[in-house]
């Protein structure tokens, strides 16, 4: 009989066989003596399953249960409403897999963990054991799985683009450099040309992978590695489609959570921003509204600062009722090189960022599909049209209006639970000074 033959499926922490027969395998979180029996609350991968041990039973195992022993539990699962899940096991067989041969340096059993972020990162391997931060993990990974399940419905082909490339897509200094068998590489800064290159191909792709930036920046926004959430779109009719296709992700996603995380959610205190129609406004304006609003001039003209994206977002709860705002058409030249200008106002592209809660969470934009005008904007920006011959080929060959974005997992997790600082978003953190675990 094979392992899963005979099972009904699994579900919240155990799995049940047809004769009504159940198994827990995970670790002893804790265990209450109540004289003549103990309750055990055992940490699965995704749930916390009560048990209750007879000391008979106890007494036949011929060992005594320890907090943090690995198990396999066999018993009866019976209604129990106070039960985490609606249910308790109760146990016939104890199977003890292994035993701790040190004590945890953080306090899993704690219902909070209440420890400074180093030491949390520097004992990830069994921090992430916590049911706190396990729940960070287990919402993340549904907003994945929303992505593709959006996407994947509305006619986006998933695609895996390499991450040793030949040449940057947003160029710059912040480049991983490698020796490829003694050629210049980098490590990609993001999937860009790829996706430009499979438009041609699919349509409509989409892609979730790291991306590495060689940024040195030591700030609680900033990773050097982390997930991007990319798709591009071809024949767009313009800009406000990338918007309206991630205002529906946004949509969908959230609606995914409350169904798929909601003890997760619970556990955390996370309050789901409701999205509807997404207020946009252009930069010049955005610029504008933080001078006279709030009577303070910041930052340089080619981008936003921290404390303006955070302004801004305050701006948009307050006035326009919503914890999201686009803000579109930048000045081109802090632009990449394949951001369509717009011809009405060719100082500014057809690009732009979506802020959530005070933080900037995506980039995206139209890009340009015309051959000529692709490389003079090369020319523009100093680059060399020679070096990127073979994405210039979609161009030379004929390309349809396109353009797409990449969404920040983690930042878009982090805003989501209100966390401070990103690196509490990351399974395992890269940054300036951390490359382990």
């Amino acid at each position: 009989m094979s392992y899963i033959e005979g099972r009904k499926p699994w579900s919240e922490g155990a799995t049940h066989r047809e004769d009504g027969t159940s198994t827990v395998e995970g670790f002893i979180h804790r265990i209450r003596d109540m004289g003549g029996f103990s309750f055990l609350v055992v940490r699965t991968g995704r749930a916390m399953v009560q048990c209750v041990l007879e000391e008979s039973v106890k007494e036949k195992s011929g060992r005594q249960l320890e907090t943090g022993d690995t198990v396999r539990l066999e018993g009866v699962r019976v209604p129990e409403t106070r039960a985490a899940g609606g249910f308790e096991i109760r146990i016939s067989h104890v199977e003890i897999l292994s035993r701790p041969s040190a004590q945890p340096q953080v306090p899993l059993t704690r219902r909070k963990m209440d420890i400074s972020i180093d030491v949390n990162l520097d004992n990830r391997p069994i921090s992430l054991r916590h049911p706190h931060e396990r729940a960070i993990f287990i919402i993340q990974e549904a907003l994945v799985q929303a992505f593709r399940l959006f996407l994947s419905g509305n006619g986006f082909t998933e695609v895996h683009t390499p991450k040793i490339q030949a040449a940057g897509a947003e160029g710059g200094a912040n480049i991983f450099k490698l020796d490829y068998f003694g050629h210049p590489a980098f490590l990609g800064q993001s999937p860009q040309l790829y996706k430009q290159m499979m438009v041609g191909v699919f349509g409509r792709v989409f892609e979730v992978a790291p991306v590495f930036r060689a940024e040195k920046h030591n700030t609680t926004r900033h990773l050097n590695e982390y997930i991007s959430m990319d798709f591009e779109m071809g024949f767009l009719h313009g800009m406000q489609d990338i918007m309206e296709t991630e205002t529906a992700y946004l949509r969908f996603a959230m609606q995914y959570l409350k169904e798929k995380c909601a003890a997760e959610l619970a556990l955390l205190g996370a309050v789901l921003p409701e999205v509807g129609a997404i207020p946009v406004m252009k930069f010049k304006d955005a610029k504008k509204t933080v001078v006279e609003y709030f009577g303070k001039k910041l930052g340089g003209h080619g981008d936003l600062d921290p404390e303006e994206e955070v302004l801004l977002c305050e701006y948009a709860k307050k006035e326009l009722g919503s914890e999201f705002i686009f803000i579109t058409h930048y000045p081109s030249p802090r632009r990449p090189f394949y951001a369509m200008d717009d011809p009405e106002d060719p100082g500014y592209a057809f690009s732009f960022d979506l802020l959530f809660r005070g933080l900037e969470i995506t980039t995206g934009g139209q890009r340009i599909h015309d051959h000529a005008m692709q490389v003079g904007k090369m020319q523009e920006h100093g680059i060399d049209p020679a070096e990127f011959k073979d994405y210039l080929q979609i161009h030379a060959c004929g390309m349809p209006p396109h353009g797409g974005l990449g969404l920040g997992l983690e930042r878009l997790t982090q805003q989501i639970l209100g966390y401070k600082n990103i690196r509490q978003a990351s399974l395992f953190p890269r940054d300036l000074k951390r490359m382990l675990p």
